[in-house]
């Protein structure tokens, strides 16, 4: 079997490289309040306060970046349910170059708007993943536009890895980490690059119990096709990708799964004792340090928080 393409600590840091004229270096932030909550150290790294309002930009410019002008002249099409789509539109606009999203039914409003406002063209689809892959290579074979998948791409992957160079850097010193899992593009990148720069650090992924593909697949050794999203983190409903769970089993990722209830719960929390808005899946990894207290116990963890992109109007209050 072909090893899948996923990028190294090289791509990584050529990533770096690319977008750093584009990407914030966002910051980490602490709460003596939810370290006392946690029995343990916590580390929360803010790709809330990227650009585009979520760590998606990292990976997407550095695809947009990636192109040679001939495929760039050609535009850049994908398929989200948000933030992968408005970060692409985001770094197409850096470069001038034309950007189609598809979006299924049913996507956060906050999100639709960020995508129209950076100029992309809007195709909606049902909301299913099929759909929403139909759908791309229809405007794919309509336009000419060059698909930039959210999270089954290296360019992708080597992007949202920046995280950890910045991370590692601001806190040298750390016990776990721990990212939100859906498609898998954010958790495989970092855990290459953690791992390229500290072999053995323990690593860990948040999941859904109503969307646990990643953990089902992980545990059965082979890639589960049959879990249907049920949860309020649109940003992890995405099944995992290919090498994305090959990644993840290379590097030992532990995958830690939360109820809807929990993540809300950690979700208030984050509000309340960081000051910072942010969105329900980027939760998911207050919430599974909380669940996994003993685990984590005493130890110094980073916690990567996603995105900050809420419809504030459709909140219940």
């Amino acid at each position: 079997m072909n090893q899948p393409a996923l990028p190294t600590l090289e791509t990584i840091r050529d990533a770096a490289a690319r977008i750093a004229p584009y990407a914030v270096v966002t910051p980490v932030r602490r709460s003596d309040a939810l370290d006392a909550l946690a029995g343990a150290q916590l580390h929360f790294k803010c790709e809330n306060l990227q650009r585009g309002g979520a760590f998606k930009f990292r990976g997407a410019c550095n695809a947009v970046w990636s192109l040679d002008d001939a495929d760039a002249h050609r535009g850049v099409v994908t398929h989200s349910s948000g933030n992968h789509g408005s970060a692409l539109a985001l770094a197409a606009a850096t470069r001038g170059i034309a950007a189609h999203v598809v979006v299924p039914e049913g996507a956060v409003q906050a999100k639709l708007e960020l995508i129209a406002r950076a100029g992309a063209v809007l195709h909606r689809c049902a909301p299913t993943q099929a759909a929403r892959e139909a759908m791309a290579e229809q405007v794919q074979r309509d336009t000419g536009a060059v698909l930039v998948h959210p999270y089954a791409d290296a360019r992708v992957m080597a992007g949202q890895g920046t995280i950890a160079l910045e991370l590692l850097t601001q806190v040298p010193a750390l016990d776990a980490l721990i990212t939100p899992v859906g498609g898998g593009g954010l958790a495989a990148g970092v855990a290459i690059a953690t791992h390229a720069l500290r072999p053995g650090l323990p690593l860990f992924a948040a999941e859904p119990t109503g969307a646990d593909d990643a953990a089902r697949s992980l545990a059965a050794d082979d890639r589960v096709e049959g879990v249907v999203p049920d949860t309020l983190c649109d940003g992890l409903r995405a099944l995992v990708g290919v090498p994305n769970l090959h990644a993840l089993r290379e590097h030992a990722v532990s995958v830690i799964t939360v109820s809807d209830a929990e993540t809300i719960a950690a979700m208030r929390l984050i509000w309340r004792e960081l000051k910072l808005v942010v969105e329900v899946s980027s939760a998911t990894v207050l919430a599974a340090v909380l669940k996994a207290r003993d685990r984590f116990a005493g130890q110094r963890v980073a916690l990567v928080i996603t995105g900050g992109n809420v419809d504030l109007d459709a909140l219940p209050w």
